[in-house]
Order: structure tokens, then C-alpha cells, then sequence
């Protein structure tokens, strides 16, 4: 009978996590919330179309984010859009922005880009987008990933500083210095971030991944724990935030839950990526496993942006490529060894379970 009565009780409370987790985003309010990528990317789970978003929804995914078109962004425009993923039953949460290459490198011209990306934080402003997602490389060092094979033959994504160390830089981007690369960020920081606190919209600028000590000469301000502490504080605000991947976090050599309980704490975190590695050697040489394999404790992730009452979107990202889809008709993996749908349709019901077993326990 005490038995009978302890598994009634927990049901109730599964079922409570499983409403939860079905409200809308409005509802929801300080539980995390899990998302995939919508449209043409190479990582979208699905297409901007009624099937892509009936495949979306069938993942029981309610919130999207996507890549943004080019700047300045339109209201109008972004009203349209979100318009059309409501009607499939999904919101929009995050939406990358990108197209200020003189502002990265701080070239002739950056003033006038920086102009473009307050108009687009206005503008989403008023469409009622909360969080803008952004990079700051001067250049991104994918020239070192490579597949491995895990479990079964599937895909795994490698990387490894020892094959690339030594690459020029490109004449397009040049070399910078890490301390050319602060004074870049920081001249976007104090024009974008008061423009984005008055718009009620949080930036969230994503690690430097991989975190290599340099890419193609440059240095990473966003390759190290430090830097990202040291880009909050440039400019003080809920709307100068990071996304935190605990992925990368790993890569760095250093604890994720600690680093999301520190960010968490000062309200920096505005979207976060969920994924796991193992490392051989923190920020040179490391696997993206499956989100189960790694050294990650992904549960324990997960805990603490519960613990934390994270509000916002969590993207369990970087799916394992799988031979259903490398059967698939086009397939093309946006990384070496990644995945599609069904490598998504891991990660969610991964995630998802992460996270029912989180608000039972937290």
C-alpha cells in the first residue's frame, strides 16, 4: 500500500512536469523552454511551411529559433514571420543576426553597420522578439573538425588543434590581436546594449567554438571562461548576456555547472546550448558525442537552470548523424559526422526527459 501510494504520487507529479512543459511560453514562466532551429539552415529541423512545422510540433517543440535576414531588420517583416509560425502553434524565441564584418574588425564602415543592428534591435523590439543571438570571430577555425565514428557507425564530430595550428590567416579577415578583438566588442557593446535594454530585447553573444587559443592568428575573446565574464561586465545589463553551452564549456576544460550557476546568478545567461563532448585536451582536442555518452553531466545541467529558474529557450543541438538521415534524399551535415531530424529527435527526447526529471527533483 505505501509502495501503491509513493508511485501514485510520483505520476501526479509527472504529469504536473508534462503540463509544464506543454504551456505556452507565456506560462511557462521560469522553466526552461526546449527549441529547435526553423528555416533554410543546415541545421533547421525544419522548413518555414505548415509540414515543417507539424514536424516541429510533432517533437512536442513549441518554441523556435532561426537565422535573421539581412540588416536592417524590418518590423513588419518579423512580424510576418512570427505571424506564421503562431499559426503552426510555434514561437519564435532567438534569432541570430550577423552581416557587420567592418564592426569585427573594426575597419571604415562600422558605424554605419552598427546603425543597421540598433535598427533591427528596435525593430525586433517592437515585434515582441526577446533575444537576439550574435558571434564575434574574427575567424571561426572549422578547418579543424573532422568525423569520427561512434556507436554503431554513427557520426561523431572531432576536433583537433594540432591539424590546423599553423593556418595563415585569410587576406579577407587578417590577423587580430585578442586585445584588437575587446576594443572591437566593446565599441559594438556600449552603441548596441542601450539601444537593446530600452527595446526589452536580450542579446546573447555564443562562445568562441571551438575555443582554440587562436584562430587563423587571431586571437578568441570569447575562448575563455574569463572572457566571457569580462563581456558581461563591459556594459552592465539583463540585455548583454551570453549563450551558455555547456558543450563548450567542457571543451574549455572547466565545470559547467558551476559556470551556469555563476552567470545564472547574475541574470547573463539569455539562450542556452545543450550538448556534450569528451575531452582529451581542454580547447585542443576533444569528440561532440551523443548528448548521452559524454563527460558532461547533462542532468546535472539541467538541475541547476531549473534551480536557477531559467525562463528562456534551450536548444539541444549538434545531433549525431545517424544513417537515416544520410539515406535521405540532399542530406548534406552541417558539421563533419552531424545529423539531421532524427539526430534531433534524439536529442529532444533526451532533453526532454533531462528536464521532466529536473522539475520533479529541483
Amino acid at each position: 500500500m505505501i509502495y501503491r501510494r509513493s508511485f501514485l504520487s510520483a505520476l501526479t507529479g509527472v504529469a504536473g512536469a508534462l503540463t509544464t512543459l506543454g504551456r505556452s511560453a507565456g506560462a511557462a514562466s521560469g522553466v526552461p523552454r526546449l527549441c529547435l532551429e526553423m528555416g533554410g539552415g543546415s541545421l533547421s529541423a525544419g522548413s518555414l511551411d505548415p509540414a515543417g512545422m507539424r514536424r516541429i510540433k510533432q517533437l512536442g517543440i513549441n518554441d523556435v529559433l532561426m537565422g535573421g535576414p539581412r540588416i536592417p531588420w524590418e518590423e513588419s517583416r518579423l512580424r510576418t514571420i512570427m505571424q506564421e509560425l503562431k499559426a503552426g502553434g510555434l514561437t519564435l524565441g532567438n534569432m541570430m543576426i550577423g552581416g557587420f564584418p567592418n564592426t569585427l574588425y573594426g575597419r571604415p564602415g562600422r558605424d554605419e553597420e552598427i546603425e543597421k543592428v540598433v535598427k533591427s534591435i528596435r525593430a525586433a523590439g517592437r515585434a515582441g522578439l526577446p533575444v537576439i543571438e550574435y558571434n564575434f570571430y574574427a575567424h571561426r577555425l572549422v578547418e579543424g573538425y573532422y568525423e569520427e565514428t561512434g556507436r554503431g557507425g554513427a557520426g561523431l564530430t572531432a576536433f583537433a588543434y594540432d591539424r590546423v595550428k599553423d593556418l595563415p590567416p585569410l587576406p579577407a579577415e587578417g590577423a587580430h590581436s585578442l586585445d584588437e578583438m575587446w576594443k572591437n566588442v566593446t565599441y559594438f557593446l556600449k552603441a548596441i546594449i542601450p539601444a537593446a535594454h530600452e527595446s526589452g530585447v536580450r542579446m546573447a553573444l555564443h562562445p568562441n567554438d571551438p575555443p582554440a587559443p587562436l584562430s587563423r592568428g587571431s586571437g578568441q575573446i570569447m575562448g575563455t571562461v574569463k572572457g566571457w565574464k569580462r563581456l558581461v561586465d563591459i556594459v552592465p545589463s539583463p540585455s548583454n548576456g551570453i549563450t551558455f553551452d555547456c558543450g563548450v564549456t567542457r571543451e574549455m576544460g572547466e565545470n559547467p555547472v558551476e559556470v551556469c550557476r555563476y552567470f545564472s546568478e547574475r541574470d547573463c545567461i539569455n539562450h542556452v546550448h545543450y550538448r556534450n563532448v569528451r575531452v582529451l585536451e581542454p580547447y585542443e582536442k576533444y569528440t561532440e558525442v551523443f548528448i548521452d555518452a559524454g563527460q558532461v553531466d547533462m542532468f546535472a545541467v539541467m538541475k541547476e537552470l531549473v534551480r536557477q529558474k531559467y525562463p528562456r529557450l534551450v536548444y539541444p543541438e549538434h545531433p549525431r548523424a545517424l544513417d537515416y538521415d544520410r539515406e535521405r534524399p540532399g542530406f548534406k551535415p552541417y558539421y563533419p559526422g552531424g545529423g539531421s531530424y532524427t539526430g534531433f529527435a534524439y536529442n529532444v527526447g533526451y532533453a526532454r526527459a533531462m528536464l521532466q526529471a529536473a522539475l520533479e527533483s529541483t
